[in-house]
C-alpha cells in the first residue's frame, strides 16, 4: 500500500502543478529574477526548491511519528483506512477546485492561515535572496503555506503509521511538484498564462480528482486492505 500511495502522491504532485503554480509561483518568480540568467539562477531555483522539499519530507516524517507513537495507527488498520479516505476525498476537492468547480478547498487552506501568519515575516527578513543558504531558507519556511494539496498528501503521511513512510510520502509529493516550478523559474509568465487555460485547468483537476475517485473507489471494494 505504501508504494503505491509514494506514486499516487508524485502524479497528484505533478497534476497539481496549476494551483502550486499559482500558491508558489510568485515567490519562485522573484526569486530567480533577481538572478542573472544562467547558472546562479538554477542555483537559487534548486536552493528555494530543495528548501521547500526539506520541510514537506520533515511534515511527513513528524506526521508518521506522531501516529506510529500517540495513535498505533500501524496496528490500527481501520483508522488507517479513514484517513486514507479522507485523504482521497480531500483530492477530490481539490481536483474540482482545479476544474472550475467548487470552493470548498479554500475554506480548508485559511484553516492554516494563523500558522502561516507568523511563519510569513521570516520570508521577508530572508530577502533579497543572496546565496544558495538564502534561498534554501525561503524554500524551508514556503513549504509551511497553507494548500489543500499538501494537507491531502499530510493525511496520507498520517495514515501511514511511520514516520520513514510518512517521510518518504511527502517527498513523493514534493517531487512530483518539482517539475512545475523548475519550469515556473525558466518560464514564469509563459508557464502562468499556460496553465491558466481553462481546457489545462480543466483536464489536470478531473486528473487529480480522478485519483481520488479511484482510491476511494478501491477503498470500498477492498482492493486496499
Amino acid at each position: 500500500m505504501i508504494e503505491t500511495n509514494f506514486w499516487i502522491l508524485l502524479a497528484a504532485g505533478l497534476l497539481g502543478g496549476g494551483h502550486c503554480v499559482g500558491m508558489c509561483g510568485g515567490i519562485v518568480a522573484a526569486l530567480t529574477l533577481q538572478q542573472p540568467a544562467g547558472a546562479a539562477r538554477w542555483r537559487v531555483l534548486a536552493g528555494y526548491n530543495l528548501g521547500r522539499l526539506a520541510s514537506y519530507t520533515l511534515i511527513g516524517a513528524l506526521l508518521g511519528g506522531l501516529a506510529s507513537a500517540g495513535l498505533s495507527l500501524a496496528s490500527s488498520h481501520p483508522y488507517q483506512l479513514a484517513l486514507l479516505a479522507l485523504a482521497n476525498l480531500m483530492l477530490v476537492a481539490m481536483g474540482l477546485y482545479l476544474a472550475g468547480f467548487g470552493q470548498a478547498i479554500i475554506l480548508l487552506e485559511k484553516m492554516g492561515q494563523p500558522v502561516w501568519r507568523r511563519l510569513q515575516p521570516l520570508v521577508g527578513r530572508l530577502l533579497p535572496v543572496r546565496s544558495i543558504a538564502g534561498a534554501l531558507a525561503v524554500g524551508a519556511v514556503w513549504g509551511w503555506l497553507p494548500c489543500g494539496l499538501v494537507y491531502s498528501a499530510s493525511i496520507s503521511a498520517l495514515a501511514s503509521g511511520s514516520a520513514w513512510h510518512g517521510a518518504g510520502l511527502m517527498l513523493a509529493f514534493g517531487l512530483g511538484t518539482l517539475p512545475n516550478l523548475l519550469l515556473m523559474g525558466v518560464f514564469a509568465d509563459a508557464l502562468r498564462r499556460w496553465m491558466q487555460q481553462r481546457p489545462i485547468r480543466l483536464a489536470a483537476g478531473l486528473g487529480v480528482a480522478g485519483i481520488g475517485i479511484w482510491r476511494l473507489t478501491q477503498l470500498v471494494s477492498g482492493t486496499i486492505s
